[in-house]
Order: structure tokens, then sequence, then C-alpha cells
């Protein structure tokens, strides 16, 4: 039976080509050969290969961000946190391509009304998380930006090699996070706010 493509299955296929051969492997040819169609049936979804990216991006973003919040459900404070690091290190590692998108072409297409809408989703994942302490306006804003860093900056120096001596990386990973749970707890109760 033949392939019925959309938008869908093309998306999908370029994740699947990031994932197995990087972010640069997904082009327009590499997605026609692996769906074994003609490249310009591609041109009936899609108008260029920078949009099938951007598109890429917004799948990750979601897919990353769907993750995270089944991560969360029914945990708060410390259990959620630790519970959505280790998903997003899990995630990292199962989907590297996906992952690269995210975080090497986001920006490129910032003004992209679906990309907004899905990285705003993706962050709101964490400040629904971290909310749960006192923390309001830029002390969350913050302590989303250092957890999303902690994390990010973990995988991505473990994705490039790095950490191969001493220590298990779980157990490193693990008391990084755990080291700004205690800083987000001290200032929670240090905020004179505090209902």
């Amino acid at each position: 039976m033949r392939l019925k493509l959309n938008r869908k299955i093309i998306i999908e296929t370029a994740a699947e080509i990031a994932d197995q051969q990087g972010f640069d492997a997904v082009t327009l040819t590499a997605v026609a050969e692996k769906l074994q169609i003609k490249k310009p049936s591609l041109y009936n979804h899609l108008e260029s290969i920078s949009e099938l990216r951007c598109e890429l991006v917004i799948f990750a973003s979601l897919h990353l961000k769907e993750r995270l919040a089944a991560a969360a459900i029914g945990k708060s404070k410390e259990d959620a946190i630790l519970e959505i690091a280790r998903i997003y290190r899990q995630f990292a590692h199962e989907h590297p391509g996906q992952y690269q998108s995210i975080m090497a072409s986001s920006w490129e297409y910032k003004e992209t009304p679906s990309f907004k809408i899905a990285t705003k989703e993706l962050m709101g994942v964490l400040r629904a998380v971290l909310c749960h302490y006192n923390l309001h306006d830029e002390d969350l804003t913050h302590a989303v930006r250092g957890l999303r860093s902690i994390m990010h900056g973990f995988v991505s120096l473990e994705a490039s090699g790095w950490f191969t001596q001493g220590a298990k990386r779980d157990e490193s990973y693990l008391q990084l996070v755990r080291t700004f749970i205690y800083g987000v707890e001290k200032l929670d109760h240090a905020n004179p706010n505090k209902k």
C-alpha cells in the first residue's frame, strides 16, 4: 500500500533522521529518500528546508514539553524537579538530534508564532514546577533560567565527551540538581512575602 504523505509524517521522518544522524543531516533529499518518494513530492506539503527545520524545532520542543509535563504529574517541589531533570537528560540522550534542533536552531525561528507558542509551553512546565516555591516575578524567572541552564549545561558537556573520569555521571548530575534545589529552598524560606 502506498504511503499517504502529510506534514506530520514528513516532520516525524525528519526527527528520526536528526536523532540517527544529527540535525545537520536533515535535508529534503534525506527525508525523500527515507520515505522512498521523489523530492518534489515534499513541496506539496512544505515550501523549503527552512520550513521543515522550523517545524522540526517546534515538534521537538513540544515532544520534550510533553515528556516533562508527564514527569511532573502528581509531584511537587523537590520530587518534581528531580524527575523533570531526569527526564530532560533522558530526552537529550534518546533524541539527540531533536535536542540539538531545540538548542542550536531555535532563535533562527523566534519570530514564528507557532514556535513562540511551543517555547512558551515548554518553559511553562518549568515555571509550573518552580512556582510551588515562594518565588514570584523576577525570582521565578531567574529560577527557571537557572534550572534550564544546569540541565542543558550538563547534558551538553556530556554529549561533547566530558565527564569520562572518576565519579559516576548520574551521581554528579543528581548532586548538581540537588544543589540547585537547596538554593531555591533557601530563597523560598528567606522571602519576606511568604504566604
